[in-house]
């Protein structure tokens, strides 16, 4: 009853509450886009819920110290005007209010250390304990003072002697290393740091802002470039330099910039090619117009869909997503070609009604088209349970815009009126189709042929089938790499591989987590398991260590009568060393550093990349240096750990790490893609019915996918996991075809012209993509758009064999 009251309705009385449902549906997605974050962080594609030592990895990566470090090279011109710039650059960084930390070795950050240094020097000292200022003690240590005297430091050590004759200042250098030769910071000249041959001026920047913000970021660079032209232009041969500048903030932005050009880009061009080709196969701006409604109602609901779901949407999801336009058209050139095939050569329709036509032409595609479509929701469903935001938002967007797509077509497109197509045309490329048709199903078996060599091909190929690192979702070019390991080899900021990481509630309790970590590795140091190690203890003692070096120190009285006695025998009288007493009982009374007292110096530098606060906790980082990577014992660094009593303290092996975090990437998403492609074999199998006929659909599938990916092997490409996400997108699409071509009827004319129209759409939408620089979305478009037409032409050569011939 309710279908008859249906069709008694009036055209008008259907269409108007179909077409106010859409325009409300589009009017509220436009408004969710409106208020939607669009985002090109890459951090986006890094786990969600990753292991203790991979969340540390991912939070170095988004936040941790080395997203906030920028370097800088100064090169041309001569050496004193690269001195000169260098000067004048760090001046006005630090003036900027932008950056914690503006290292470039010139006078002022030297003489900042040496003042914290020399007027904190009880404080820092390790060698401070009670039995340090007894006679004995102090007897001893004054005469090791006195020697230094006539060591290379003695022109320095003359000038503070009288201050510090127990060199509490050279005990800490020599805690930090630099009292060996094995001084990190780069080579000094004209008062600045450069590189080891002298031909780069040299100089290294921490950002105040967090490394996740990339506005800060840019803007940050901005400030670099700007105040490098300045200085270029004050000085009168400063036209002859030229400014290099690197690191993580500079990858961050330069990463977002090349998202959104190529995601414009490509999207535009992509989108221009399809429209141009469907208007001269419809020879009508309407039928265009009309054509493109689902595909954009179908983005507009996706990235609305996806706002909603994860606060955010990545660039790349819409470069991927918009590149549907090459599926989504599908819908509405099938439904064109089939509601004209329903008409007669005047246009009316073979059968009786108003919409007649328009309805036995929807009843012959969309069964066709709506599983075509369940395939699809299948597919990139399984996607929705990774692990990893940037593919689960991949698959709600495909969801959300094929099914829109669909439904806009199925049910819209209808209430719109139609234009006509030009069946001719349609008819006269079936004609050239037709042959070509059959001569392709001769060569079914020689397809399967070549995908059984490609299959033996990847086989014996398979341990270079897949990237292993992350390396391959990076979007930073080779030249720019090689610029920035070049940078960090001149400053000798090498990538660190070994760290140790504690986390602690509070600031002072990680730098006591510090200290106890450190004397458990110290023995390790003299056992030759490790060379040295840097921790944010090093730096910075915690404040009760600090307060128990103050505990230590006698006072004035007390001092003045060891002194007295400590000197017999020594070439030094205790009057002499007033200065000595002074600075002793100012330092009981001075107030314990903390990390805002090292701001602007190198102390700073290695305290804030040590020391950071993280997702309300604090976290300790000490980073290990090791006599070889071959012979590093894990076993006993690990037993250290333990006997340090800190509980939760990590040994991390970053490079290690990341190989483990790209394999369980690897590993989930080839899960979730045998779980897809498991549920649309399930579908097709309980729609079809027929182990014979599942078989056709299903051959040209399997064919496809091994051929591309037998061919990326050839072409030397290494597959990522985009790649992956490609192939079960080629499953979607050709499930399409395969669906088409095995129906009872063989397809006519203008369905084998609609079918090779629908394909050169989806080629084309994605084969732009083979030539982004992105390497996420030149998987995307190398694998799909090869795919695409393999799966063609394969379903054809598999067609029901017993379908009668098109017609003449």
């Amino acid at each position: 009853m309710k279908r008859q009251a249906l069709e008694k309705m009036s055209w008008t009385e259907r269409r108007v509450p179909v077409i106010g449902l859409w325009l409300l549906v589009l009017a509220l997605s436009l408004a969710v886009i409106l208020h939607t974050r669009f985002t090109a962080d890459m951090s986006a594609f890094l786990p969600e819920h990753p292991t203790a030592a991979q969340a540390f990895l991912v939070d170095q990566i988004k936040d941790g110290a080395i997203s906030r470090m920028i370097l800088i090279g100064i090169e041309g011109g001569d050496a004193a005007t690269r001195a000169d710039a260098s000067k004048a650059l760090g001046t006005a960084l630090r003036q900027s209010g932008l950056f914690s930390v503006v290292r470039n070795g010139d006078a002022p950050t030297r003489d900042q250390d040496k003042t914290l240094l020399f007027d904190h020097r009880y404080l820092l000292s390790p060698d401070i304990t009670p039995e340090r200022f007894t006679v004995a003690g102090l007897h001893e240590a004054i005469a090791n003072g006195i020697d230094l005297l006539a060591s290379p430091f003695g022109v320095f050590s003359q000038t503070i002697f009288t201050r510090d004759p127990t060199a509490e200042t050279f005990a800490i250098v020599g805690k930090l290393g630099q009292n060996t030769g094995t001084d990190d910071a780069p080579r000094n000249q004209n008062g600045v740091w450069v590189s080891p041959d002298g031909k780069r001026a040299l100089m290294m920047l921490q950002t105040r802002a967090a490394g996740s913000d990339t506005d800060a970021m840019a803007r940050a660079i901005e400030a670099v470039h700007a105040d490098f032209s300045n200085a270029v232009k004050a000085h009168p041969d400063g036209s002859s330099l030229r400014l290099l500048v690197s690191g993580a903030p500079v990858f961050s932005v330069d990463a977002r910039a090349l998202i959104k050009s190529d995601v414009e880009r490509f999207s535009i061009i992509g989108s221009v090619a399809v429209m141009l080709l469907l208007l001269v196969v419809y020879r009508s701006f309407s039928m265009l117009v009309l054509g493109l409604l689902p595909v954009l109602t179908g983005i507009a609901v996706a990235i609305a869909t996806v706002s909603l779901g994860f606060g955010t949407v990545h660039g790349i999801t819409i470069g991927f997503g918009t590149t549907l336009i090459g599926e989504a058209i599908d819908y509405s050139i099938y439904y064109f070609i089939q509601t004209q095939n329903a008409s007669n050569e005047d246009g009316s329709s073979r059968f009786s009604g108003r919409s007649a036509g328009r309805s036995e032409g929807m009843e012959r595609f969309w069964p066709t088209i709506r599983l075509g479509v369940l395939t699809s929701i299948t597919g990139f469903a399984a996607l929705l349970f990774s692990g990893f935001p940037g593919l689960a938002q991949i698959g709600l967007y495909s969801i959300a815009g094929l099914t829109t797509a669909a439904l806009v077509t199925r049910f819209l497109l209808p209430h719109l009126g139609t234009a006509r197509l030009n069946r001719h045309s349609l008819a006269g490329i079936g004609r050239l189709l037709a042959p070509i048709f059959r001569a392709i199903q001769a060569l079914r078996w020689g397809f399967v042929l070549l995908a059984l060599a490609g299959f033996v091909l990847l086989v014996w190929r398979h341990d270079a089938i897949w990237q292993t690192g992350l390396s391959g979702l990076n979007p930073i070019s080779a030249q720019a790499q090689a610029m920035d390991d070049e940078l960090r080899a001149d400053m000798n900021a090498d990538d660190a591989r070994y760290f140790i990481v504690a986390k602690a509630p509070t600031q002072q309790a990680a730098l006591a987590a510090a200290e106890r970590i450190d004397a458990a590795l110290e023995p390790l140091i003299k056992q030759g398991v490790l060379t040295r190690f840097d921790s944010p203890a090093t730096f910075l003692p915690s404040v009760a260590t600090q307060r128990a070096r103050q505990q230590a120190l006698p006072d004035r009285t007390t001092l003045t009568e060891r002194l007295d006695a400590a000197v017999q025998g020594l070439p030094i009288s205790a009057s002499k060393l007033k200065p000595f007493v002074d600075a002793v009982e100012q330092a009981r009374k001075q107030t314990p550093l903390t990390p805002a007292d090292l701001e602007g110096t190198s102390f700073g530098l290695a305290v804030n990349t040590l020391l950071q606060k993280q997702n309300g906790q604090w976290l300790t980082l000490i980073r290990l240096y090791v006599p070889s990577v071959d012979t590093l014992d894990t076993a006993r660094i690990t037993a250290a750990l333990k006997s340090s009593g800190v509980s939760d303290a990590l040994f991390v092996d970053k490079d290690a790490e990341s190989s483990r975090l790209f394999n369980s990437y690897l590993e989930n998403t080839i899960t979730l893609s045998l779980a897809g492609l498991l549920g649309i074999v399930i579908l097709l199998g309980f729609v079809l019915r027929r182990p014979a006929r599942l078989i056709r659909v299903l051959l040209p599938l399997l064919v496809a996918v091994v051929l591309v990916m037998a061919g990326l092997n050839l072409a030397g490409e290494k597959l990522n996991i985009l790649n992956l996400v490609g192939l079960l997108l080629i499953v979607a699409i050709g499930s399409n075809y395969a669906l088409f071509f095995n129906q009872n009827t063989a397809p006519d004319h203008q369905t084998l012209a609609s079918l090779l129209l629908a394909n050169l759409t989806t080629v084309i939408a994605f084969g732009t993509l083979a030539f982004s620089q992105l390497p996420i979305l030149h998987a995307f478009g190398s694998t799909v758009a090869p795919g695409a037409f393999l799966a063609l032409v394969v379903a054809a050569a598999f067609a029901k064999p017993n379908a009668p011939k098109a017609p003449a």
